[in-house]
């Protein structure tokens, strides 16, 4: 199993996916092509204490780096020796099995939609970060690459999610529930209404356990496995929750060194504080899954340290030998049926709107 990182992509690249490349093939025993300037990444070898190249790591050259002030649309294309074009073309040609990237996730999500492309039938892959709830996680899908949305995208999301939550964090029949400001059938926009119709329709049929709507907070509580959104209402609930956790880690630390007697209290909790941060450690999840692209393609927050990208390292081949892709392949026949059926039961306003 190889991964590709884009060992220049992030603020504190090279050095912290360099260190995170070494410890990943140290802790999983993973083989590791690090792409980007080589001169710059043997360096950066040299200053960690490796005067040659480590068992299972290799140097990939690439002269040019995707800025953050690149457009994200063209960059790759401009920049066909980037380290970010490059690997993704290494990634489509077999020369891997996954992909991690810290930088520009515009330019990452363009690229690897048309360099890697999309699986055949999906109209537009999805990032997928698991959030932190009370039932132990849930995959949130769409996060923030697709602002704009029709029924049909969120039906394939629905699908894409509950595949992602059975074969990766192993849920046997994860609930599917469509973000929304009210549970009834009625409640939300155009959108969301006639995407409940086609989610309803999709779990009589016993392909996926849709629930229905479910609010934020009671998303944040545990009630669903695979929250179900539009990119712009799930970018913000992200923020919400991560916003809040912050909030909440702040106010507890004020809290417990306000005297002598809180800190004593402090020291016996200190294993559920530990717990609590660990649940919101954003460095332990390592990065967010692109569902949707051909092949396993990871984004690691731009802010990423070497623990970060070693654990964005352990999700690129956990997902590469998840079955996640194949699944997917598998069932796209399913979605566009989906489509049909509701055209034969008169439906067609439904069927239409995933059409535009």
């Amino acid at each position: 199993m190889k991964v590709i990182v884009d060992a220049m992509g992030g603020d504190n690249a090279p050095q912290s996916n360099i260190k995170g490349a070494l410890n990943a093939i140290r802790e999983y025993g993973v083989d590791v092509a690090l792409v980007g300037d080589g001169k710059t990444i043997l360096e950066g070898l040299k200053s960690l204490g490796e005067d040659t190249l480590p068992k299972g790591l290799e140097v990939i050259h690439a002269s040019e780096v995707v800025t953050m002030d690149d457009d994200p649309a063209t960059a790759f294309r401009r920049k066909k020796d980037s380290s970010l074009t490059v690997g993704l073309t290494l990634l489509n040609d077999g020369g891997g099995d996954a992909f991690v990237s810290a930088g520009s996730t515009g330019a990452l999500l363009a690229a690897a939609t048309l360099l890697t492309k999309r699986v055949k039938g999906i109209r537009r892959a999805a990032m997928a970060p698991v959030v932190p709830t009370g039932g132990g996680g849930a995959v949130l899908i769409d996060c923030g690459a697709n602002a704009e949305c029709t029924p049909e995208y969120l039906l394939q999301f629905a699908y894409m999610g509950s595949f992602y939550a059975k074969r990766v964090l192993g849920r046997e029949a994860p609930k599917v529930g469509l973000l929304n400001i009210g549970v009834e059938p009625s409640k939300g926009t155009k959108l969301q209404k006639e995407t409940y119709l086609l989610l309803q329709e999709a779990g009589q049929s016993g392909r996926i356990n849709f629930v229905g709507n479910v609010e934020a907070r009671e998303a944040v509580e545990g009630a669903v496995d695979v929250i179900v959104a539009d990119g712009y209402s799930g970018n913000i609930f992200l923020k919400t929750v991560e916003g809040a956790g912050l909030f909440l880690g702040r106010q507890m630390k004020g809290m417990f060194k306000k005297n002598t007697v809180t800190k004593l209290a402090a020291l016996l909790v200190k294993d559920g504080i530990r717990d609590f941060k660990a649940l919101l450690d954003s460095d332990r999840v390592g990065g967010t899954a692109l569902i949707g692209i051909s092949k396993p393609v990871i984004k690691a927050h731009g802010s990423s340290n070497a623990v970060a990208i070693q654990n964005a390292i352990r999700q690129g081949f956990t997902l590469a030998q998840s079955g996640l892709i194949d699944d997917i392949t598998a069932n796209v026949g399913y979605m566009c049926l989906e489509r049909e059926k509701m055209l034969d039961e008169g439906t067609e306003k439904s069927a239409r709107a995933i059409d535009t």
